[in-house]
């Protein structure tokens, strides 16, 4: 049997796609109006969130057309998540478009509370998060017996409009503003992506599948949404590189710009070559959930162990080299530099996707 080799080039449509999903968030998420809304604590714009998912209709893109979405696939969501990184963009398409609605649908499509949801979430008009913390990975223990009880961490949690819940009886999903439901927003490091603390005390919810079906359909949310981010960590990695790129070829020391220095010069070009090679792994890992490839797991392993490192030396190098100006709230480095840093213990640590990569390849891990 031959193996077909992948194809990691954008095709002409993931190109026109990345061009509209720039243009929007150019205009409606500059990082002086993304600065000013985290500085004052709603860094969400429904209008932004409205545009993006129900007006361009990337909400859907992950969901068939025959259930409501647009029928593509995870290269196109991978190219939407590059741009989200590039701008930091304060929205939850990680957590409702690509980890809740693939949750969603690995059960049962047929069933109408599924299908209802799935509409709703690919229109744009109701979000949903994944009531678990958003250091969980694909592997990590994943629910509790009950659903009464109390979940730390939950990104997206304060703002959306569904809860799913995975606990030991099944899956839920909860209304977030039903009774017996408790919302406590977090002050995160990254205050583009707020976290929330969950209590659940005799909350109603509906059961959306048994507890066999509900693990292994937030597996799979949780496996494309690790996959994913490598792509999002991409973009963080490829704004913080051509800024920092554009800033040392203007800025001028000694009558000569300091971008010419070789010392920088040698930074910049190992920066590049890492940026590359994370551009492969994250293409790679899309590729691989689009294709629904046997290797799907090891290739989003491989892609958020190497990704998560890479978005976090990019924008630490794009602090440092725009000197003093990068220390400074007003630049936006620092919203990049705390995006790479709380995505890279998201979904899984890079360790933890090390230990999985050992064990999908048979490799002895350290004793």
């Amino acid at each position: 049997m031959t193996e077909t080799t992948p194809d990691l080039l954008y095709s002409e449509a993931e190109e026109d796609l990345r061009a509209a999903v720039r243009s929007l968030l150019g205009d409606r998420a500059e990082p002086a109006s993304v600065l000013a809304r985290a500085e004052a604590g709603t860094p969400y714009e429904g209008p932004l969130w409205h545009a993006l998912g129900a007006e361009m209709g990337l909400a859907g893109l992950l969901v068939p057309e025959k259930l409501g979405g647009q029928g593509a696939g995870h290269r196109e969501a991978a190219v939407v998540l590059e741009e989200i990184g590039r701008s930091v963009a304060p929205v939850p398409y990680l957590t409702s478009s690509v980890i809740a609605t693939e949750t969603l649908l690995g059960l049962d499509t047929e069933s109408p509370q599924v299908a209802s949801l799935l509409a709703e979430l690919a229109a744009g008009r109701r979000t949903a998060a994944l009531a678990l913390p958003f250091s969980c990975g694909p592997d990590s223990p994943q629910e509790r017996e009950e659903l009464d009880g109390t979940v730390s961490a939950v990104a997206d949690g304060a703002t959306a409009d569904v809860l799913l819940v995975p606990t030991g009886r099944g899956l839920y999903a909860v209304e977030a503003a039903g009774a017996g439901v408790a919302r406590e927003p977090l002050t995160p490091l990254d205050l583009t992506r707020p976290l929330a603390a969950l209590a659940f005390d005799g909350a109603g919810g509906t059961l959306l599948a048994d507890a066999g079906t509900g693990r292994a359909a937030v597996r799979r949310g949780l496996l494309a949404g690790a996959g994913l981010l490598a792509s999002e960590q991409l973009g963080v990695a490829e704004w913080c590189l051509t800024s920092t790129v554009a800033y040392v070829r203007d800025r001028k020391q000694f009558n000569r710009p300091v971008g010419s220095f070789q010392a920088l010069k040698h930074r910049l070009a190992q920066l590049w070559l890492e940026v590359v090679s994370a551009r492969a792994a994250a293409r790679a890992a899309a590729d691989a959930l689009a294709t629904a490839s046997p290797d799907a797991p090891l290739s989003v392993a491989v892609a958020q162990a190497y990704c998560s490192g890479v978005a976090v030396r990019a924008a630490e190098e794009c602090v440092q080299l725009h000197g003093g100006i990068g220390m400074t709230w007003e630049h936006p480095a620092h919203l990049y530099l705390k995006r790479a840093k709380s995505a890279q213990l998201a979904l899984g640590s890079a360790g933890e996707h090390r230990a999985a990569v050992a064990e999908l390849v048979g490799l002895p891990g350290p004793s």
